[in-house]
């Protein structure tokens, strides 16, 4: 629970209690339980409907989120995962492969932060480090070669920033991989599920299509790195956030994003299933569209949308 939910935490607790009496006794307690789960039900509803950009960003690092690994799972059949850069090594922070979805092959990739401090640290918590940016761009030209649409979710803190990542090309990797999604002749949907940071989100978020979940971010920079820059203090990422316009509905009132997905109430950690049916109605839809373009104007298209975006204010 984060702290704003504590509220809703409370009540949780005190059905759970009930519930244990139930079971332990033979008083009748339904009603009770039914009263006391529309007054928490009415209570996450009001707290969500209000939340602050920095509070958003506090539910898309939720560690109960869905990342990429849970999302394949429950939208696509036959996922077969492929390894390696082909120049270095493989980077388990970047999740590719080719599924099967509906009628269509295709190409899925994602950052995946990992469960469990084992498996973060296998995954360096989302952020990957150049031979990930590179595996992903060899799994797209694959796509590309095979007519197979590709499909990414974004979710990461920012690229990996350590000195061996640098050492190896960090900054070239992410630049390579925009110059190359640019030009690729397949549809390309990108879904930022939780955290959207800077050039490690960008390197795979090239697209036609850019979806958000409704409690996701997407930055240029975390607010407590912005906040230590404008403030010399991480303690004013609340106004960083606040600034920044992060959250999906500031983005989309920008016109920065295509598609904002709406999260089960609570947010998508409490709902896998339901969210997962929306991202799949989302898939399916856009792929019927971008699939029918030929592929001059796709390419055209997608990079008069990327020239088109942001403006000067004096």
């Amino acid at each position: 629970m984060l702290e704003f939910e504590e509220p809703i935490k409370n009540l949780e607790n005190k059905i759970e209690e009930l519930r244990n009496i139930g079971s332990d006794s033979q008083v009748n307690i339904v009603e009770e339980i039914n009263v006391l789960q529309k007054k928490c039900n009415k209570l996450i509803e009001d707290i969500y409907s209000n939340l602050t950009p920095w509070q958003i960003t506090q539910i898309a690092r939720h560690p109960d989120r869905p990342y990429t690994l849970d999302y394949i799972n429950n939208i696509f059949k036959n996922f077969h995962e492929l390894h390696g850069d082909r120049t270095y090594s493989d980077d388990s922070a970047i999740v590719s492969g080719i599924a099967q979805f509906n009628d269509f092959s295709v190409a899925v990739i994602g950052h995946e932060k990992g469960r469990g401090t084992n498996e973060k640290i296998k995954r360096n918590f989302g952020m990957a480090r150049p031979e990930g940016f590179r595996k992903a761009l060899r799994i797209m030209r694959l796509a590309e070669r095979f007519n197979m649409p590709i499909i990414t979710f974004i979710d990461t803190p920012g690229a990996y920033p350590g000195i061996d990542a640098e050492e190896r090309g960090q900054s070239e990797a992410i630049a390579n991989n925009l110059l190359e999604m640019s030009d690729l002749s397949v549809p390309i949907l990108s879904y930022v599920i939780g955290e959207g940071g800077s050039g490690g989100a960008l390197a795979i978020g090239v697209c036609d299509h850019l979806s958000m979940l409704e409690y996701s971010v997407y930055s240029v920079i975390s607010p407590e790195g912005c906040a230590s820059i404008l403030w010399k203090s991480p303690e004013n990422a609340h106004l960083a956030a606040e600034a920044m316009c992060i959250t999906a509905e500031n983005l989309q009132k920008l016109k920065l994003i295509d598609e904002l997905i709406p999260e089960p109430l609570g947010g998508a950690h409490r709902n896998i299933s339901q969210i997962s049916k929306a991202i799949s109605s989302s898939i399916s839809k856009n792929l019927d569209i971008y699939h029918s373009i030929d592929k001059d104007v796709l390419i055209r298209n997608r990079k008069d949308k990327l020239s088109s975006i942001g403006f000067f204010q004096d």
